[in-house]
Formats: C-alpha cells, sequence, structure tokens
C-alpha cells in the first residue's frame, strides 16, 4: 500500500478523532490535538495518507535531545498494512533530523502488537509506571531507544 506523510492540520482533525475512539478507550478531545498542532512548541504530529485518507497519525514532543512519542494510531480498516511501523520508522527519523538522539514512549502491557512492532525497531523495556492508564489502572510499559540514526528515507512525504 503507497503511504505519504503530512504534517498534521486542522483538516485532518475530524478523521483523526475519528481514528482516535476507535483506537483508544480514554481518546483525546478535539482541544488537545488542537494544542498540540498550533501551540505546543515542542509538539511534531503527522498523518499517513493512503488512498487519499487519513489512514493513521502519529505524534512526539521533542525536548533537548529527546524525543517523546505521545500517540500513534491506524484506522481499523488500514491495519495489518504495515502503517503502523512506518509512521514510527518516520517519527524515528524526523526525530533524528530534528536532534533527538533517544525517544521513548508508554505501552499498555496488553497491547502485544504494538510492544512486538516497538521491540522489532529496537526500543527495549526500561521500566514500568504503576496505574499510568487511568480509565482502566493500568501499568504503562516504558520503553526506550537509543542511538537514533537517520535511517532509510521515508516511502514518500509531503509537507
Amino acid at each position: 500500500m503507497n503511504v505519504t506523510f503530512e504534517k498534521m492540520r486542522l483538516e485532518h482533525l475530524n478523521d483523526i478523532l475519528k481514528i482516535e475512539k476507535l483506537s483508544f478507550p480514554s481518546p483525546w478531545s478535539r482541544s488537545s490535538f488542537l494544542y498540540e498542532i498550533t501551540q505546543n512548541q515542542f509538539a511534531c504530529y503527522i498523518v499517513a495518507m493512503a488512498e487519499e485518507k487519513v489512514a493513521g497519525y502519529g505524534g512526539m514532543w521533542l525536548i533537548m535531545d529527546e524525543a517523546h512519542i505521545t500517540n500513534v494510531a491506524v484506522h481499523p480498516d488500514y491495519r495489518m498494512n504495515r502503517i503502523g511501523t512506518a509512521l514510527m520508522k518516520e517519527l524515528i527519523r524526523l526525530a533524528s533530523l530534528m536532534g533527538a538522539t533517544r525517544m521513548t514512549l508508554e505501552v499498555r502491557p496488553s497491547n502485544t502488537a504494538a510492544r512486538r512492532l516497538y521491540a522489532s525497531l529496537g526500543f527495549k523495556d526500561v521500566g514500568l509506571r504503576k496505574r499510568y492508564y487511568t480509565d482502566t489502572n493500568e501499568d504503562a510499559i516504558i520503553m526506550w531507544k537509543d542511538n537514533l540514526s537517520v535511517g532509510q528515507p521515508a516511502l514518500s512525504s509531503r509537507s
């Protein structure tokens, strides 16, 4: 499947909110995304476009030399097409280009698909945040990837 990347823009928000609701028990609000893409100077959010539709999105905060993944999701209709992998690789590439040398994220222990994806990209389990997810009181596994480097170019990208 041909995927391109774009910077997240206001016109993407309706599609992103649908994906959020389909993907997470406690989805982010429109105002949260609005803040991230219009006011948060540390934020970098992208969308994956497939068949001229928003197939997924991802975001991170870049602070000093560290990138923190805030969220990554793929619409159920586009899952199992390696779009999540492509999104993560693009976020890693962008973080490296912007000077990050390390990347971190939190993931639910029950989210085995995401954990496998992150491990395949070199992320290591390094800690646990007890009762991190307030909707279920589930813990979060803290994962880190050190030594970010610009790898292969993105499949295709547009700004």
